[in-house]
């Protein structure tokens, strides 16, 4: 299947630049560009994206604002938010993956990991580096936004996932993949596989994404101080 991917910049040479790249490869198409986030929600819903590149900050509603639309509505439950930001790490970043993004991808990426992102994002894969996953992101996941009750509550969810669930969601946590997992605790792809999908149930979470900001917000999986 063709993967329909949605352009969401204020930059129209930017745009332009992607669209060129994208619509050059058999299993993907451009089916719309956006110059703002409200315009990126319509054209999510009117287009039937699969995958959209969102800019973090653009004028009038921003990408933050724009994928907490999309995470919000059940019509767009397919859909996949990349988050492309000028830095690999920061505060946005954070917030976009609590908004419900799949992972972020740097502006100054290589081609292939832009059109890699979208496969991994299109697949439902968590779209987080080692460095993030490891370093910032988990550090910023840890402080916390002030929503105490609401990763109480999720640290009680915890508890509907049997003891395997738990060591799956720890290891993806770390961003490890489903290979990775399965050779670190001795079972087939397949059963990791099956874990994943029932701790996303249990969570309520979108995709590994939402796994990894709940396994560090519940306090499953705490950062490394180094």
């Amino acid at each position: 299947m063709t993967i329909r991917v949605l352009l969401a910049d204020d930059q129209a040479l930017l745009r332009s630049a992607f669209k060129v790249l994208v619509d050059s490869e058999p299993d993907m198409e451009v089916v719309g560009e956006a110059s703002d986030g409200a315009q990126a929600v319509r054209l999510a819903k009117s287009e039937r994206a699969d995958v959209v590149l969102m800019d973090i900050r653009m004028p009038g509603t921003d990408g933050l604002a724009a994928t907490r639309q999309i995470s919000a509505d059940p019509a767009l439950a397919h859909v996949r938010v990349v988050m492309l930001t000028t830095f690999e790490v920061d505060e946005y970043v954070v917030q976009s993956l609590r908004a419900g993004a799949s992972g972020f991808l740097g502006k100054g990426a290589e081609p292939d990991e832009l059109l890699g992102a979208i496969r991994i994002a299109a697949a439902g894969e968590a779209l987080l580096s080692p460095v993030a996953t490891k370093g910032l992101i988990a550090k910023f996941l840890a402080q916390g936004d002030g929503s105490d009750g609401e990763a109480s509550v999720r640290g009680e969810r915890l508890d509907a996932l049997t003891t395997r669930e738990r060591e799956v969601l720890v290891q993806v946590a770390g961003g490890l993949s489903n290979d990775e997992i399965a050779e670190r605790l001795e079972v087939s792809p397949l059963t990791v596989k099956t874990h994943v999908n029932r701790a996303m149930a249990k969570l309520g979470a979108r995709d590994r994404a939402q796994l990894v900001v709940i396994a560090y917000e519940s306090g499953l999986v705490r950062p490394r101080v180094e």
